[in-house]
This record gives C-alpha cells, sequence and structure tokens, in this order.
C-alpha cells in the first residue's frame, strides 16, 4: 500500500475516533482534510416536489434562450405528441385518470401546471380501501398489455390534425408609390374579389380571379392624391377619399366617377361604410356621416377627438361605429346621437387598429401606436375593458377571421410583423416576417381565408391565415337581441 495514502487513511480514522474537545485542544484537527463526518451516499430529499415542473426546467434552464427560441419552433409541429406522452406518464405513474388529449395551446393546460398538488412522488403507506376494478385505473387481468383503462381511452381519443400556416406568401405583387403613412387607408379587398390599391394619385384595381389590373381614378389632374379607400358592403362602389379633403364615390364595374363630396378641410384617412351610409374621418378631427343616395347627400358631424381620425369601424349589426384617433382615444358612437356613447382612453399612442368581432356580440378590439403598442379588449355591451396584451410593436391593422375565433395584427416599429391570435387565450398561432417596412395596410379576401398586407417596401404580400371551418364553439350573447328575432 502506498505510504502517504495510509498515512492519510490512518488520520482520517484517528480523527473520527478522538473526542472533539481533545482535538480543538491538541490543535490536531487544523490539520485534518476532513471536518465532516459522512457516509459513502447521498441520498437527496424528494419531499415537495413537483415533478411535472422540475422535468420541465431541468433542461430549459440550462439552454441559451435562442437555444430555446429553437426548441419552442422546432417542437411546434410535435406539440400534440409530447402532450399525449406526458398524459400517459401521469396516468401510469401517476394515476391522473385523463382520459383526452389537452390542448397544448390552451390557457388551461398551462394553469393546470402551475396548481398541481405538491407531493412526494414516492408513497410507502399502502391504501387500505379496494379500488373497484371498473374504476379505470386497474389494469384487467386478462389485459395483455399493461396500460390502465383510461390510458387505453387516452390513445384511442380523437385527435385533431396540426395545423399548418404557411410562413411564405403565396403572391407578392410590386406596389409602386404606396406610401409608408401610418395614418391612411389604401388598401381594401371587395366581395367581388377585387382589391383597391391607392399609389399616389391613382386607384387602380386588381382582380384575385384574373390577375388583371386597371386603373381606376387619377388624381394628378387636380393636384391630389388618395388618402383613403374603401369598399362598400356588395363590392359594386369604391369610397376614394383625398388629401385635398374631397370624398369620391366611384362605379367599379363601369369605371365612372358618381359623385364628389366636400365637407373636409383636410385630408380624409379613414372610411366606412354602413350600407348606403359612408363614414369618413379626417385630419379635421370632424367624422362625417352621409347617405349617398341623396343629393346633396344628408350629413351629420360627429365631433369628439381633439386630433386626427385614424381608424373607423362599424359593428356587424350595423347600430354602434367604433373610431380611434391621434389623440389617443378610442369612441363608440350609436346611429342616432351626436355624442360617443362610450370613450376609452387606456391606450398611450394613436388608435388606428380598430375590428368588431363577427363571432361575439360587442366585442371590440383595438391596437395601439408605437408608445402603445398593446392589444385591448372592450365589451361595449357594458363598457368594460377585457383582455390586453403588449405585442412588443406598434399596432398598425387588426381584423378577425370569418369562420374561427381568431384575429390577425400587422405591426411595424420595430419588428414589421405580422401575428395570428386565438382568443380569448391571446396565444400565438404563428408569426410571419417578410416586408421590411411597417405593415400599415391589411385586408381579408371576401372568403375569409387569405389576407393581403401592404408595406412602405412597396410590396403587396399575400398569406392564407385562416382556416374555413367554422369554430364550433361560437360565443353567443343572450344580449344579442338581432339574432333571436321571429
Amino acid at each position: 500500500m502506498d505510504q502517504e495514502y495510509e498515512r492519510r487513511l490512518l488520520r482520517q480514522i484517528n480523527h473520527q475516533n478522538v473526542p472533539e474537545d481533545h482535538l480543538t485542544k491538541s490543535g490536531y484537527a487544523t490539520c485534518s482534510p476532513v471536518t465532516v463526518k459522512s457516509g459513502d451516499r447521498f441520498i437527496p430529499t424528494r419531499a415537495g416536489s413537483n415533478w411535472s415542473i422540475n422535468f420541465h426546467y431541468a433542461n430549459e434552464n440550462c439552454w441559451s434562450p435562442n437555444q430555446n427560441q429553437r426548441s419552442k419552433d422546432a417542437s411546434a409541429d410535435t406539440g400534440k405528441d409530447a402532450v399525449a406522452y406526458a398524459a400517459l406518464l401521469r396516468n401510469e405513474l401517476l394515476g391522473a385518470g385523463i382520459e383526452t388529449v389537452p390542448d397544448p395551446h390552451t390557457e388551461d393546460r398551462r394553469q393546470a401546471i402551475l396548481t398541481q398538488d405538491t407531493h412526494s412522488l414516492f408513497r410507502y403507506t399502502v391504501h387500505t380501501k379496494r379500488v373497484p376494478f371498473d374504476s379505470g385505473n386497474e389494469v384487467s387481468p386478462y389485459s395483455l398489455s399493461p396500460l390502465s383503462n383510461k390510458s387505453h381511452k387516452l390513445l384511442r381519443s380523437p385527435r385533431k390534425p396540426a395545423r399548418k400556416i404557411s410562413k411564405i406568401p403565396f403572391k407578392v405583387l410590386d406596389a409602386p408609390e404606396l406610401q409608408d403613412d401610418f395614418y391612411l387607408n389604401l388598401v381594401d379587398w371587395s366581395a367581388g374579389n377585387l382589391l383597391s390599391v391607392g399609389l399616389g394619385a391613382c386607384v387602380y384595381l386588381w382582380s384575385a380571379c384574373t390577375s388583371q389590373v386597371t386603373r381606376l381614378c387619377d388624381l394628378s389632374v387636380d393636384g391630389d392624391s388618395v388618402t383613403s379607400v374603401c369598399w362598400n358592403e356588395r363590392g359594386s362602389l369604391v369610397a376614394v377619399g383625398t388629401h385635398k379633403g374631397f370624398v369620391q364615390i366611384w362605379d367599379a364595374a363601369g369605371g365612372r366617377k358618381l359623385t364628389s363630396m366636400e365637407g373636409h378641410s383636410a385630408r380624409v384617412g379613414a372610411l366606412a361604410w354602413n350600407g348606403d351610409q359612408l363614414s369618413s374621418g379626417s385630419r379635421d378631427r370632424v367624422i362625417l356621416q352621409r347617405d349617398v343616395r341623396t343629393a346633396p347627400p344628408a350629413e351629420r358631424r360627429l365631433q369628439g377627438h381633439r386630433q386626427e381620425v385614424c381608424g373607423l369601424k362599424w359593428s356587424p349589426d350595423h347600430q354602434h361605429l367604433a373610431s380611434g384617433g391621434n389623440d389617443n382615444k378610442l369612441l363608440v358612437w350609436n346611429s342616432s346621437s351626436l355624442l360617443p356613447v362610450q370613450q376609452y382612453s387606456e391606450h398611450l399612442a394613436a388608435v388606428k387598429a380598430i375590428a368588431w368581432s363577427p363571432h361575439q356580440h360587442g366585442l371590440l378590439a383595438s391596437g395601439g401606436g408605437t408608445a402603445d403598442r398593446c392589444l385591448r379588449f372592450w365589451n361595449t355591451l357594458t363598457g368594460q375593458a377585457l383582455q390586453s396584451t403588449d405585442t412588443g410593436s406598434q399596432v398598425c391593422n387588426l381584423a378577425w377571421s370569418k369562420h374561427a375565433n381568431e384575429l390577425v395584427s400587422t405591426h411595424g416599429y420595430s419588428q414589421n410583423q405580422i401575428l395570428v391570435w386565438k382568443y380569448p387565450s391571446l396565444t400565438q398561432v404563428a408569426k410571419l416576417t417578410g416586408h421590411s417596412y411597417r405593415v400599415l395596410y391589411l385586408a381579408v379576401s371576401p372568403d375569409g381565408e387569405a389576407i393581403v398586407t401592404g408595406a412602405g417596401d412597396e410590396t403587396l404580400r399575400f398569406w392564407n391565415v385562416f382556416s374555413k371551418t367554422r369554430c364550433t364553439k361560437e360565443s353567443k350573447s343572450v344580449l344579442n337581441l338581432f339574432t333571436r328575432i321571429r
């Protein structure tokens, strides 16, 4: 035996056998490297361990943020399999009794993980109460599978196919002279599948069926330029707002101007149809509502904003008009009053992005500019503020899906992205990038499946983001009287 090793071993044995007071007096303890008596094994305590969270964060904490993001992107397609496997393990190891695979994107699953009971994984007590065989957790003595009945039901539960949203636009069109101005609305898609785009002083129509492009009007002869376009519901008339404050009505099929309306003293950046009535918002802070069937049009002046009106949207039931302005205000008007019936002041920047939900009566979504960056939801039936989320960048546009309880938002500074959200969980379904400038313009196709986005990079990009499968769990409000008329 090595002499040095033997000397250290004898020193350790003597140290363990000598009383503590003697070691202190003799000073011999200062020479020993071992000061704590211990065995040859370390058994960790497992009391109070939350295994679901511990196993989840064991590898995640040692990864960099980029690795975490890559792992999340890579596991997006297999998220359902991972959730099913985790549920199967919980059934077999913890007796959870799960019969259906939970949705990995829902808020309920995350809350369930955070609120699990903190108890030891290992138990040393025997349950004296016998569990009946039909309880579902027991394994039949005649079964060839080691899994419990609950786990068999879990594996047989129907599973929805994974939804995939292409992150590449299916079409890109050049749009020269498409202005990079947050307060303008220069793109709209009609019910007849015609796309109207304001480029400089001209309005062009692009047919989604034939890809044919026609020029509808040219305002350069009057020294004017286009600041907004908007189709009526039938898709036969297109309204054009100009920099000088005019609102023109054009017949798209005939290619002729029907009327030109005055009334605004500054540019008209927002337009919204309500049947045969047209609402226009301007930099002069006034909203004009006119019936285009009368000559001259009957006019209502709505004054409530202190700065430029940059967003206008009528509710699906045609009863309320929502307006957003550069004064950070979101106002709601009814069809008879000249004063706003509701006012929301929570946004910290200009409110251009406005969208009424087609699935829940009275639900209004809005988005704020660069200093705000938030999506906010409002119950206009009660005047209550609902959810809100910080998107991280300027919110330029909002649009709801016609078929599912989802919405899409386009953004500017600083990420220039397009986000698809689930409501009400507000989880991101997809993030689309491609524009190099702010995504200032958005329109939804008449079938509700595709969207078109425009930006200051002078391109129009077409994306397939929404599914045509109608949501089975549509919100039905008992206060919606218009769906209960016999």
